[in-house]
């Protein structure tokens, strides 16, 4: 996840995806208000910022086969990088965003102000250890490099999954929001701290690398097969989910597109495409 934008490379952005945006009119229906006290026109598009893989994946799998039966126009735009699709859902640039866990939202509303809030769970991505130079757990010994990725929820999901398999050893209590300074046994190994998206490319510069589901389905990583170790999808928070800006939950495309997110339709076609690398992850709370 992108730690910094700079500010003209951000206001470029936004103002070229306002540009491509149609904006949100007036309803007939007063019950159908937006975050800002203004009316749905259900109409319009709705527009839902994703990350390419499998995010948009499944979200183009709604639009193409199920949307139509519930009168929903779904328009997707994707998104590389973690920070855009909040800051365009709290700026109303989008109508929503599906790439993101509930521990990365908390910690990005708590350090910009946002007031994005989860509407239902869809999925979960199981973060890895993968490796080009060995070939198993067993293999990573002391003196050899581990890429993790660098922002504030991903290092700690990373460092938890390497103490989970006897990499290393965590102060006790740190949980999610673990750092590189709190490893008080390193076990001899080195680490690399590098921007989320980067880590696959990586992989031949370090002797093993951390990477969340999404990036290693985009860079042609089969989790289920290709990872060294892979996180217990049981009890886990790290659950993606559809989100809305804080008063617009109760918008009827939001609700369509949530009921349309936690089909049969959709659990067999995450099953059947990604053969146990993202999983369904109905039912849990998102909240």
């Amino acid at each position: 996840m992108r730690k910094n934008i700079k500010l003209t490379a951000f206001a470029a952005a936004s103002a070229a995806l306002a540009l491509g945006l149609t904006a949100c009119g007036s309803s007939s229906d007063p019950s159908s208000t937006k975050a800002d006290g203004g009316k749905v026109d259900e109409s319009k598009p709705l527009v839902i910022a994703a990350s390419p893989s499998p995010h948009a994946d499944i979200l183009n799998f709604v639009k193409d086969k199920l949307a139509a039966k519930e009168g929903l126009k779904l328009e997707v735009k994707e998104f590389t990088d973690y920070v855009l699709p909040n800051t365009a859902t709290e700026q109303g640039q989008v109508d929503g965003n599906y790439f993101q866990h509930k521990p990365y939202l908390d910690d990005f509303n708590k350090k910009n102000g946002t007031h994005i809030v989860p509407v239902v769970n869809v999925h979960l991505e199981p973060l890895g250890l993968y490796s080009k130079k060995v070939k198993a757990l067993a293999d990573i010994k002391a003196g050899q490099t581990i890429a993790v990725p660098n922002d504030t929820t991903n290092e700690g999901r990373a460092l938890q999954l390497l103490a989970a398999n006897n990499l290393i050893t965590l102060k006790e209590g740190v949980g999610t929001g673990a750092k590189l300074s709190d490893i008080t046994d390193k076990k001899g190994l080195e680490f690399k701290e590098l921007e989320a998206a980067t880590v696959p490319r990586a992989l031949n510069d370090v002797d093993a690398a951390v990477i969340n589901g999404n990036y290693a389905l985009e860079a042609k990583l089969a989790p289920a097969k290709d990872a060294l170790v892979l996180e217990k999808a049981e009890g886990n928070p790290y659950a993606n989910f559809l989100a809305v800006k804080a008063g617009n939950e109760k918008d009827p495309r939001i609700e369509k597109l949530a009921k349309l997110l936690n089909s049969d339709e959709v659990k067999k076609f995450i099953e059947d495409k990604y053969q146990g690398s993202v999983v369904p992850a109905f039912g849990a709370p998102a909240a």
